[in-house]
């Protein structure tokens, strides 16, 4: 069967990869094009657009940058019809997909939807089409299934969190983390990820950098985003006792003592890795006031939603300063807090003990086409 598969962001990209190998798996015969990144490309395919091109965050962000979003939709119609697949499979990324959605349910397109979009969060009156243009919703948050069905009577499937199986599978590989950047072994490290796109990255690094100068009996360590050159980074790092690694996230925090993250999909890597963090973040001034007038959720990580209590601090807009963070930092390094934390992360990865998402997601995919369910 054909797929056209459309993630727009780094997380889409590593999701949509594994869900690729599940659906070869069950679908030896198929293909797939596919708007993403490096990881879907190195399953096989053929890449119409890289997720750098797509990443606007933010509503003034999305708003300046409306005429290239609004380019690469009637492109990606356009590329769709040409290539006329059995399915169109959604990931994330719900501005733009969601769009893609009601246009396709209207050609008569198979429509399924992978890690949903967040109307829990803001946008609920999304729900109408949702259920209005997907033939599946294929859940990864374990309140979400209830939500859906309690809330707007729509059925959806809970598959399991795909970043259980990926994280397992990342610890127990051979790490030289420590060897191969030439540290000592008993050096402890602290991850610095300031986000995927520039726009963040460009608002967190400056503080984040002048933390380091508070903390000289730490390694700090950044994690540079996938598809950004590290000559881009050196604005922020010249003249820093910083090392800078790229495609090494995963290595970088089964060997870190502590993080600091962008808040993201990495809040949830870093906690299920058990490497206690501080969350923070920081938008423009505009898309800010707008976030918080429609936001109405009472934290922002994962971490703290899927645990509905506060298990990691967040530090966002204005208490994003330098001394908020040194004094965070220090509570989850010396104090009790960090074997809280700790504790609160077992508790986490019980609640998403499930694992084998990418197979069961395939799975139904397959059957839903074969019209076996």
């Amino acid at each position: 069967m054909k797929y056209y598969i459309i993630a727009g962001e780094a997380s889409g990209d590593l999701h949509a990869s594994n869900l690729m190998k599940a659906l070869l798996l069950e679908d030896p015969e198929a293909v797939f094009r596919f708007w993403g990144g490096d990881k879907m490309q190195e399953v096989g395919g053929t890449l119409v657009k890289h997720y750098k091109e797509l990443a606007f965050m933010g509503f003034w962000e999305v708003f300046i940058n409306l005429k290239t979003i609004l380019n690469n939709i009637g492109f990606c119609k356009k590329d769709i019809l040409e290539y006329k697949p059995d399915a169109i499979i959604y990931i994330d990324y719900p501005g733009f997909n969601l769009r893609i959605a009601a246009w396709a349910k209207k050609q008569n397109f198979k429509n399924l939807y992978y890690i949903s979009p967040q109307i829990w969060a803001w946008k609920e009156k999304r729900i109408s089409k949702i259920k209005r243009d997907l033939d599946a919703l294929f859940v990864i948050l374990p309140f979400e299934k209830t939500y859906f069905k309690e809330k707007h009577n729509y059925e959806v499937q809970y598959v399991g969190n795909p970043l259980v199986d990926v994280i397992q599978e990342a610890i127990q590989e051979k790490d030289d983390f420590r060897s191969n950047q030439k540290l000592d072994q008993n050096t402890p490290l602290i991850a610095l990820l300031p986000g995927s796109r520039k726009q963040e990255i460009l608002k967190m690094m400056p503080t984040f950098i002048k933390v380091i100068e508070r903390f000289p009996q730490y390694k700090f360590i950044v994690a540079a985003a996938p598809g950004i050159d590290f000559e881009w980074y050196q604005k922020f790092l010249k003249g820093k006792s910083v090392i800078l690694v790229q495609n090494q996230t995963y290595s970088l925090l089964k060997n870190s003592f502590a993080a600091i993250v962008t808040s993201g999909t990495a809040t949830l890597e870093t906690a299920l890795f058990k490497v206690p963090q501080l969350v923070c973040y920081r938008s423009s001034f505009l898309s800010f006031q707008i976030a918080k007038r429609i936001i109405t959720l009472p934290f922002i990580s994962l971490v703290n939603l899927i645990m509905n209590q506060k298990v990691v601090s967040e530090i966002l807009q204005n208490d994003f300063t330098v001394e908020r963070i040194e004094k965070e930092l220090k509570s989850i390094t010396e104090s009790e807090k960090r074997e809280k934390q700790l504790k609160d992360y077992e508790s986490l990865n019980q609640k998403l003990s499930a694992g084998g998402a990418s197979v069961k997601t395939a799975k139904s995919i397959v059957n839903l086409l074969q019209n076996k369910i």
